[in-house]
């Protein structure tokens, strides 16, 4: 079995201060894809560089943002990749830290992180440029003959059953028609697969909760973080998670498990995870 972990940080020292690493350590994860770890290659410390802890990922990618305490991505992998590509070939977003990818045979792991535009018109504008360069490198994906799992903070809510306030919502960065439209697109016309919703339709499953007022306890949410992938792959889901029991950042860990073995070995025997109550 493959487990793939994904999670937006808000600061990887900020999460690990909160536990993330600790409770990562009993999930027998193969693969932690992180997103906005707000850290450069200079001040991160060595145990987050490299953990020694045998139950986490051996092996640790980034691809930090130029500006300080800003974006960045990055993934650890319990095996050594066959290669790791960090950006899209975009100046202007490669420079932020948004996308590094981990090949492991026929296999690739991305860790991704799109733009917010909630901050100003200026970065909703970014937002739709990194759209337009994006898909049609999606696109190009998935006609390679590879199989891809894209983790990550894509910061748009696809349905109206992806957030609580959907109504109010409608004009707002990250649940714009335009935004929506573009990743129906992706599912649609290229052929990738929500995998968290093949397994899990039901209502109020959230990945990100605002910090104001009682957003968290009373479940009022979006779900923004993915794990989008090509179809192979994705008919080898076989468990899902939204991680709610302890709160590592404003977003929740999503766990997928896939019936699937990188380089062909037998798949790892893993013990059952005692199931975890979502949020209400």
């Amino acid at each position: 079995m493959l487990r793939i972990v994904s999670l937006n940080m808000n600061g990887l020292r900020s999460a690990d201060r909160k536990g993330a690493f600790a409770w990562l350590a009993t999930q027998e994860v193969d693969c932690f894809a992180v997103q906005e770890i707000k850290a450069q290659a200079a001040d991160l410390p060595d145990e987050l560089r490299r953990p020694t802890n045998a139950e986490l990922p051996a092996f640790s990618h980034f691809h930090f943002a130029e500006r300080p305490g800003y974006s960045g991505v990055g993934l650890y992998t319990r095996r050594l990749p066959d290669r790791v590509v960090h950006g899209i070939g975009s100046p202007e977003f490669d420079a932020e830290g948004r996308f590094i990818q981990a090949d492991f045979g026929a296999l690739s792991i991305v860790s991704l992180y799109l733009p917010s535009g909630s901050s100003s018109p200026e970065r909703q504008a970014a937002k739709f440029r990194f759209l337009d360069l994006f898909f049609p490198l999606l696109e190009r994906m998935a006609g390679d003959g590879r199989e891809y799992v894209l983790c990550g903070d894509w910061n748009i809510a696809h349905k109206e059953i992806d957030l609580k306030n959907w109504r109010s919502n409608q004009k707002n960065s990250g649940f714009l028609p335009e935004e929506r439209a573009w990743l129906g697109r992706v599912f649609e016309e290229l052929g990738w697969v929500d995998v968290f919703r093949t397994l899990d339709r039901a209502p109020e499953r959230y990945t990100w909760w605002s910090n104001r007022g009682q957003a968290w306890a009373k479940n009022v949410g979006w779900r923004i973080d993915y794990q989008i992938a090509t179809p192979g792959i994705a008919a080898r889901a076989r468990a899902t998670e939204i991680y709610t029991t302890q709160r590592f950042s404003d977003h929740a860990p999503l766990i997928v498990d896939y019936d699937y073995a990188i380089g062909g070995e037998p798949p790892r025997v893993q013990s059952p995870r005692p199931q975890t109550e979502t949020s209400s």
